[in-house]
């Protein structure tokens, strides 16, 4: 997206050519930003400027990105033109006046179905500024707020109520619109352009996740994951799983030319015992906690998971679908609002439904390790969505992963 509306080339290296990056792709192209893949993980983005976009044919597709949908929407107040987004059945299910209340405080007109996609957007719109005490701890509202802002007249100040993942606003630096920090707050003051830079993706931790717990169930070993971006903001999962027993050894590197820390992990098994999740941490784990879930069941003891509705809100409800499919195999799962109390204990085999959720799919082929059975995943197809070739990678450490495919899997 910056690359598309700076000023000149944009360079990206380790990018992900998942569904979610192609939907991006794919509607900046319908609005005239030329882009060139020039390797299996490299591309290059050719700027149209602030203000250079044209308007689209028809709706633009998020496909199952929530972030596409959400950031998109804070881009779009300040065109001229008139954008309808959409996106699947999973998306049109996902809470949306989060982000469209804030935006129409800044003089947007979007339009929502009850509260959810497709979005509606009337382009020549004046937009100012606006001081933001955001009510939930969400990534995506700050990032839409501070995008429209980029258009906006004055400054654009979002107070978080707590840290949430700053990747936006480390990349709005690099392309030379600097946001500030003072405390919860974060503020932007336009400068009118962006300037392409060359930008160096780390290794999600996201999906790196999967196989620290991966390495942390293994019967023996060590497992190596190299070039893991380390923004403070994304790693509580590390800490959670410290918590719990798991023997990580994590050195640290400095910035790359994303802007983002990075390192190595070492994995090595160890017996995971249950915890109660401090608080603090849940917005800075908030996409691993399919595999919190996973490894509370299969830890000593008791594991609290507090403070964690917004999980109902992604692309499936989480809590729901985990305490679920955990139970079908065998755990015992106390599911709350907000979280969930999870016995650990043995997993049995049998049979989940991922509804379509790539993290909680993941989540289950990982948990298959431990189980005394085989695990059938149903409904898996999107786990393309955010890493392509996850069972391949999953073969290579060891995991007996096969697709079936009928009209059901």
């Amino acid at each position: 997206m910056f690359g598309g509306l700076a000023d000149g080339s944009t360079r990206v290296t380790g990018f992900l050519p998942g569904e979610d990056c192609l939907a991006t792709m794919a509607a900046l192209d319908a609005m005239g930003v030329h882009m060139q893949r020039t390797g299996d993980t490299s591309l290059r983005i050719e700027g149209r400027g602030l203000r250079g976009l044209s308007a689209p044919d028809g709706s633009l597709d998020m496909g199952n990105s929530g972030t596409a949908m959400r950031l998109f929407a804070g881009l779009l107040s300040g065109q001229s033109f008139d954008t309808t987004l959409i996106g699947d059945a999973s998306l049109t299910q996902r809470p949306m006046e989060r982000i469209a209340a804030p935006l129409r405080l800044m003089g947007a007109d979007i339009g929502t179905q009850d509260g959810k996609p497709p979005l509606s957007i009337r382009g020549g719109q004046r937009l100012c500024g606006i001081d933001y005490a955001m009510p939930v701890a969400s990534a995506q509202v700050k990032s839409a707020v501070l995008l429209a802002g980029l258009y906006a007249e004055g400054p654009t100040s979002i107070v978080e109520p707590a840290v949430t993942r700053d990747h936006t606003e480390r990349m709005l630096s690099m392309f030379g619109q600097p946001v500030t920090r003072d405390g919860a707050r974060a503020t932007l003051e336009p400068r009118g352009a962006l300037i392409a830079t060359d930008v160096d993706v780390p290794a999600d931790l996201s999906s790196a996740a999967f196989f620290m717990l991966a390495g942390v169930l293994a019967k023996a070993g060590e497992l190596t994951l190299d070039n893991v971006g380390l923004n403070p903001t994304r790693t509580g999962i590390l800490r959670i799983f410290e918590l719990m027993g798991a023997d990580l050894d994590i050195q640290t590197r400095q910035p790359n030319k994303g802007g983002e820390p990075t390192g190595t992990i070492v994995i090595r098994p160890a017996r995971l015992r249950g915890i109660q999740v401090p608080p603090e941490l849940v917005p800075l784990a908030i996409d691993e906690f399919p595999l919190v879930f996973v490894a509370a069941a299969l830890a000593d003891g008791d594991t609290v998971i507090a403070g964690a509705e917004e999980l109902r809100h992604k692309e499936s409800d989480r809590i729901g679908v985990m305490a679920t499919g955990l139970r079908a195999l065998g755990a015992t799962v106390d599911e709350r609002p907000d979280g969930a109390i999870i016995s650990g204990g043995a997993l049995a085999g049998g049979e989940i439904d991922s509804v379509g959720d790539h993290r909680v799919a993941m989540a289950f082929a990982i948990a298959a390790m431990a189980a005394d059975g085989p695990v059938f995943i149903r409904d898996a197809a999107n786990v393309a969505t955010s890493f392509p070739g996850f069972d391949e990678a999953a073969r290579q450490i060891g995991l007996d992963v096969s697709e079936v495919i009928d009209g059901d899997n």
